[in-house]
């Protein structure tokens, strides 16, 4: 059995390791295997990882079992890719998995809920939870096959909301050799710099383009009857403001506020709301897209959509036209 004295250090250890010790820091500690053994089978403790036990039982917080993976990776190791995002905030979810990156020679045994990166280069690494830096997170998860436009735009945009500027992402990006989506990179950036804060607002912002309209001010703020006001897009010469309502933040329409701004909206600016979903910007953009010209054509707007396919519901406005 441990002297009390040994069991007072590994209660200090445990306390500045997230309640997680290894196997090697108990022995050093005095411990012996029987008496850590028993601290398992006597469900005072809890085993993470072959070697690595969490000192004290019921279910295990997220830090504490990423600190377990590290310690059970070893020398080298640091969180990576989903479990670095999240660590980062730059995700609002850590996913099933911890993933952790170790250089590409060693050889670490598979376990369940752990996900092992072997790399020749890991990125630069640091603090007390050892996570490759955020921007270099953000570079690791765009460059995956698995991840999806959407999901880049809103990394992207939680980054650039943390004070990190394009410019820095790029430079990175740039000393890569490999970069899957360096190209999307550049273009979301460049969204996101015209004033995007959302994977919502880039498909508009991208239906603008392909069918040739009016590029709106994004996320304009005025104040209205006292109080201050953001359109998600503006068209201020014309008039026409677009809403878009993300799943997330209107699960059921429009709230009692959004009603409030597009009266005062209506009433004191005399413009006109249009309001969309993700389902109208994601399924039918087209139609958006010709709804959004109708109105701004309503308002004095003297162009035209440009059809973005032979099918585009767009193409029956220059038909009109032309009758």
């Amino acid at each position: 059995m441990a002297a009390r004295a040994d069991i007072d250090r590994i209660e200090r250890l445990a306390t500045g390791q997230d309640g997680v010790v290894t196997r090697a820091q108990l022995i050093a500690c005095g411990a012996t295997p029987d008496w850590i053994s028993r601290q398992v089978t006597r469900k005072r403790w809890t085993r993470l990882f072959p070697g690595v036990y969490l000192t004290h039982t019921g279910r295990p917080r997220w830090r504490s079992t990423a600190r377990a993976a590290l310690l059970y990776a070893g020398r080298g190791a640091a969180l990576s890719h989903t479990s670095a995002a999240f660590h980062h905030n730059l995700v609002d979810s850590p996913g099933a998995m911890i993933h952790v990156s170790v250089p590409h020679e060693r050889r670490i045994r598979h376990q369940p809920g752990l996900l092992i990166r072997y790399r020749r280069h890991i990125p630069q690494a640091w603090g007390r939870l050892r996570a490759t830096g955020p921007i270099e997170t953000v570079l690791d998860l765009i460059d995956l096959p698995t991840t999806t436009e959407d999901e880049a735009v809103s990394l992207l945009c939680r980054a650039v909301q943390r004070n990190f500027r394009s410019e820095q992402i790029l430079d990175q990006a740039d000393r890569l050799p490999r970069l899957r989506h360096r190209r999307l990179l550049r273009e979301l950036l460049s969204a996101v710099d015209l004033g995007v804060e959302s994977a919502l607002e880039y498909r508009y912002h991208r239906i603008e383009r392909r069918h040739g309209l009016p590029r709106s001010t994004l996320q304009s703020r005025e104040a209205l009857d006292g109080t201050w006001l953001r359109a998600d897009c503006r068209y201020a010469r014309l008039g026409v403001r677009v809403e878009l309502d993300g799943q997330l933040a209107h699960p059921y329409g429009r709230t009692d506020a959004d009603v409030w701004r597009d009266n005062a909206v209506t009433v004191l600016a005399r413009e006109l709301t249009l309001r969309y979903r993700w389902r109208h910007v994601t399924v039918t953009p087209c139609l958006v897209a010709r709804q959004v010209a109708i109105a701004l054509r309503s308002r004095g707007w003297a162009g035209m959509p440009r059809p973005c396919g032979p099918a585009c519901a767009v193409a029956s406005l220059g038909e009109h036209r032309q009758e």
